[in-house]
């Protein structure tokens, strides 16, 4: 396994990869994220874009088995920077760890604590004094709930990440077997350096 921060040319090669593995691995239980070609490119090319952000790709050999990102909050969707509107923290303080996707044969390695780790370096290079993150919220009896399922509030608890209380954001996207998106309520967790 290699695990490592992609940048310029090999960052735009993995980028079709990513949104593949986005699109698959989000289709999963909490997401049920009804994925889209076209608009996974449009999104990851913010990430190609900005100097400020960061692509960790996990490799087994020459494949790409996960990803994780992140940018600037200020710099990403304003559905996640207004979640702060009615806290008093400095959304420009705050690095957007965004997703984190890896299948589902290489979970449990270590993986998700190196996505972490290199990006939360990368916040402190770029001067940030926190990293923040949304989970969806579902309930505990949507019919999709799966019973094998394993919130990872612990995994993020030992990282140090921690519900902001009242800072909820509202994003929308298609769910497996619904119509058209619609907005779901995602949780946003914090940790300041």
């Amino acid at each position: 396994m290699k695990i490592a921060a992609l940048t310029g040319d090999a960052l735009e090669a993995a980028l079709p990869a990513v949104a593949d593995l986005r699109i698959r691995v989000f289709r999963e239980w909490p997401y049920l994220y009804d994925g889209d070609v076209t608009y996974e490119a449009r999104y990851l090319n913010a990430y190609r874009d900005n100097p400020r952000s960061i692509l960790v790709g996990a490799f087994d050999g020459d494949t790409l088995v996960g990803a994780s990102t992140g940018t600037p909050l200020a710099d990403h969707s304003n559905e996640f920077a207004e979640a702060f509107s009615g806290s008093d923290l400095d959304v420009d303080k705050f690095f957007y760890c965004a997703e984190s996707v890896l299948l589902p044969g290489y979970r449990g390695l270590g993986i998700g604590h190196q996505f972490f780790d290199l990006r939360e370096a990368h916040a402190r290079r770029c001067g940030f004094t926190a990293c923040c993150f949304c989970a969806v919220i579902r309930p505990n009896d949507h019919p999709q709930n799966p019973q094998s399922y394993r919130p990872l509030d612990p995994f993020w608890r030992r990282r140090g990440y921690l519900p902001l209380e009242g800072v909820i954001a509202e994003f929308s996207w298609k769910d497996l077997e619904e119509p058209r998106e619609s907005l779901k309520p995602l949780q946003v967790w914090g940790r300041f350096f």
